[in-house]
């Protein structure tokens, strides 16, 4: 029976190594010297009358950043805000109509390979 259960136990480290085997070495949480709030903040002072409808922390470019999806009453059109998860300071600003929301949903989709 010991044996059994010392069997299962390797069998579920295993699992849980292949499970994280494709995902970055170190969280990108714990490189982020700007808290998602503060980095919210600077987001909506580029747009005051928006909502955010999403964000995500991610790598683009080299640089670690928030980047945030922000609806406006009366569009459908959404504003990308970046912002520098290390300075605070806004990467971009960039208006995208529905035909580019769908275009970039596409592409993130995609699988990407990396060398």
């Amino acid at each position: 029976m010991n044996s059994r259960i010392i069997t299962s136990g390797a069998f579920v480290l295993v699992l849980a190594a292949s499970a994280f085997a494709g995902q970055p070495p170190q969280d990108l949480h714990t490189q982020a010297k700007i808290a998602e709030a503060d980095a919210r903040a600077t987001a909506l002072q580029k747009v005051p009358d928006g909502t955010i409808a999403s964000s995500e922390l991610e790598k683009e470019h080299g640089k670690l950043i928030w980047s945030f999806d922000i609806k406006r009453p009366n569009s459908k059109d959404i504003t990308e805000v970046q912002v520098d998860a290390k300075t605070g300071a806004i990467v971009s600003t960039q208006v995208e109509s529905p035909a580019d929301q769908v275009r970039e949903a596409a592409a993130d989709a995609k699988p990407h390979v990396q060398h």
